[in-house]
């Protein structure tokens, strides 16, 4: 706890209540106590005519730390690779670092772990300025161990006022511990990141209480600023093919790992285009029947060229594996055209794929939420409505 009360100095004034705007303070037995609700403001070090109220070592420390916040400058890019190659996420979190960065004045750095020199020209042509590059073949596989030790001895090393990664599997299992390591605070799934003009602290903004509400989140005592970003919520940056940049070599030294990756196994399923890199989406929810149902947008995805999705319901149901589910609790998207069928439009759902350029929805319901947002309304019976348009779909393209 960041304050305490002396108790042999309070006198139960009370006088201290009315100074703290979280309720955090209670009197027990004519005593003031500070509880778990303190937000650590220090409103009532001055409250109390005692002098009862203290700072906490922790909360000196803390202090200490806050005088150190202008070694920290630069923003850095977590870059993630699979299979050697820079995923897409990567390119979208060097848009949004490239804005952030030049808001700053500050550089923007990205880290790349296992992949090669190519791959680190293409994060400077997409926007960084230096790249921090990790190529040995122990970081090839990804592993949490290795992974959040390296990261955090570049952090610390390097200093970035800022460090944004992907909310993908990936991002999801090690940033966390890296912000362990570090000590510092980390907002996940994070959907819009901006700068405090007078601050110039990160306002971290994400869904909270079910998408009800949106929070926007500070760490103005701590550093780095934390965040995960879920893939396709922020727009690619500029391309520049003749941009330059540094590649700085880093050497990762003795790693320890307490684990070992002996092999990855890839879900092979009827439908092989990846949910966050398709143009077109064809999802279904509750209202689709089954795996049968879900046969019938297979064959309406296959003609367009698309993937297949769905919503928590129908994935719960056991109709279609979580690999395809988009929402709140699944993937975010953001394909040119998403197929909304029997799909009621719940708040969870619409967090995954309201940003989408075109949305069509097809449901007999109408009054489903989900034609609040739709570009494009069928109301009526979707057995009968996708067969005829799949139908119609490959005459045009002689399929």
């Amino acid at each position: 706890m960041p304050v305490i009360v002396q108790v042999e100095k309070c006198s139960g004034c009370e006088t201290c209540l009315d100074s703290c705007p979280f309720d955090a303070i209670e009197f027990k037995d004519g005593k003031a106590y500070i509880n778990e609700y303190c937000n650590a403001c220090m409103s009532c070090l001055a409250g109390c005519p005692e002098g009862a109220i203290i700072e906490t070592e922790k909360s000196v420390q803390r202090s200490a730390f806050s005088n150190q916040l202008k070694d920290y400058k630069d923003v850095m890019v977590f870059a993630e690779q699979k299979d050697g190659k820079v995923v897409s996420v990567s390119y979208e979190l060097l848009g949004v670092g490239r804005r952030l960065s030049d808001e700053l004045g500050a550089n923007l750095l990205a880290a790349l772990f296992g992949a090669g020199e190519p791959e680190a020209q293409e994060l400077i042509r997409w926007g960084a300025d230096k790249v921090l590059l990790c190529s040995d073949s122990a970081l090839e596989q990804f592993n949490d161990d290795p992974y959040s030790e390296v990261l955090a001895k570049i952090i610390n090393e390097y200093k970035p006022s800022i460090v944004l990664a992907g909310a993908t599997p990936v991002g999801r299992s090690f940033i966390p511990r890296v912000a362990a390591r570090l000590r510092t605070g980390l907002t996940a799934d994070c959907t819009s990141l901006e700068i405090d003009k007078e601050t110039k602290n990160l306002l971290q903004v994400r869904p909270a209480f079910g998408g009800n509400i949106m929070a926007t989140i500070l760490c103005p005592d701590y550093r780095p600023q934390m965040a995960t970003v879920r893939p396709r919520v922020m727009k690619k940056g500029e391309y520049h093919a003749d941009r330059t940049g540094e590649i700085i070599n880093i050497n990762i030294g003795n790693a320890v790992s307490r684990t070992r990756v002996l092999d990855f196994i890839k879900e092979v399923s009827g439908v092989s285009v990846n949910l966050h890199e398709a143009d077109i989406i064809v999802a279904g929810g509750r209202g689709i029947g089954g795996e049968k149902g879900y046969k019938m947008l297979e064959e309406l995805a296959e003609a367009l060229g698309g993937a297949v999705g769905a919503s928590r319901a129908a994935v719960d149901e056991g109709w279609i594996p979580y690999s395809h589910q988009v929402g709140q609790t699944g993937k975010t998207v953001n394909p040119k055209v998403y197929f909304a069928c029997g799909i009621s439009g719940a708040v969870q759902h619409l967090v995954g794929m309201q940003s989408s350029d075109i949305i069509i929805a097809i449901n007999k319901n109408p009054e489903a939420p989900i034609f609040n947002v739709a570009t494009y309304g069928i109301v009526g019976d979707m057995f009968e409505i996708i067969p005829l348009l799949t139908r119609k779909i490959r005459e045009v393209k002689n399929l």
